[in-house]
């Protein structure tokens, strides 16, 4: 009985009966349905001489990440990303069942927001409806590396805004989290169109059938997430309370001598 309760605890097999599962499960399809279809429709051309700015792009995507990790963190944890959820998973945080239905949901939630922008968006501005493509001259193994380092920028934040230990974050997790996505695609976008998810590529890719290149989009994103997941887990989170008061008091004491 001993090992059966072990086995249950560690795939959460126990926890496909709790409504807060099934909850959880609908907040990551709807936040991730949400975030694609924002950032998609943000790529569209409307304008036969111009693509959107990189700004404008950047920006709809970090707002609409801080939007739904503010409106469904308390949920789902937020994840709306399986790079994310598989962090969480190797860093022991969700088990796999959870994890399991999160990335199935993600993936829903985006190709439902790729057809929606479909039906929504006339047919002479649809595009590619948002897909993510390789830069001109970017091979698959720099994209690869890109799309590694800014997931790994986006996981490090999440663990370091999530880390129960740490007492001095006031509310500004869903904050960081948008900016820290922000900023990577304004540094990424021209290279691989700074993906950071693999639903985001999925969706798009289902619905229009383009391909090329798509390992890059899982491949990439998911190792940077395991990687930043392992790092803070074992490196940088935060000692326990009293330690972690301890040392928050020396840092401030060395910061403020003259």
């Amino acid at each position: 009985m001993e090992k059966k309760k072990n086995v249950q605890e560690i795939f959460g097999l126990s926890e496909m009966k709790t409504w807060a599962l099934w909850r959880a499960v609908v907040a990551e399809l709807i936040g991730t349905m949400m975030l694609v279809l924002v950032v998609t429709a943000s790529v569209l051309s409307w304008t036969p001489v111009a693509a959107p700015p990189v700004v404008q792009i950047s920006l709809a995507v970090g707002l609409v990440v801080a939007s739904m990790a503010q409106a469904l963190g308390h949920v789902s944890g937020g994840h709306i990303n399986p790079a994310v959820t598989l962090g969480m998973l190797v860093a022991r945080y969700v088990s796999v069942v959870r994890a399991l239905l999160y990335i199935m949901a993600q993936c829903v939630g985006a190709l439902a927001a790729s057809a929606i922008l479909k039906g929504l968006t006339p047919t002479d501005k649809q595009g590619n409806l948002g897909m993510t493509q390789l830069g001109e001259g970017v091979n698959s193994g720099q994209a690869f590396g890109v799309e590694l380092l800014i997931t790994f920028i986006l996981v490090l934040t999440v663990f370091g805004v999530c880390d129960e230990r740490r007492n001095d974050v006031k509310g500004t997790g869903p904050l960081a989290i948008g900016l820290s996505v922000t900023a990577s695609h304004l540094g990424a976008l021209p290279y691989t169109g700074a993906a950071m998810n693999p639903a985001r590529s999925f969706g798009p890719a289902v619905i229009t059938g383009i391909w090329a290149n798509h390992w890059v989009y899982w491949a990439g994103p998911i190792s940077g997430g395991i990687l930043a997941a392992l790092l803070y887990t074992y490196v940088f989170r935060a000692p326990k309370a009293a330690s972690y008061d301890l040392e928050m008091d020396n840092y401030g004491k060395r910061n403020t001598q003259p």
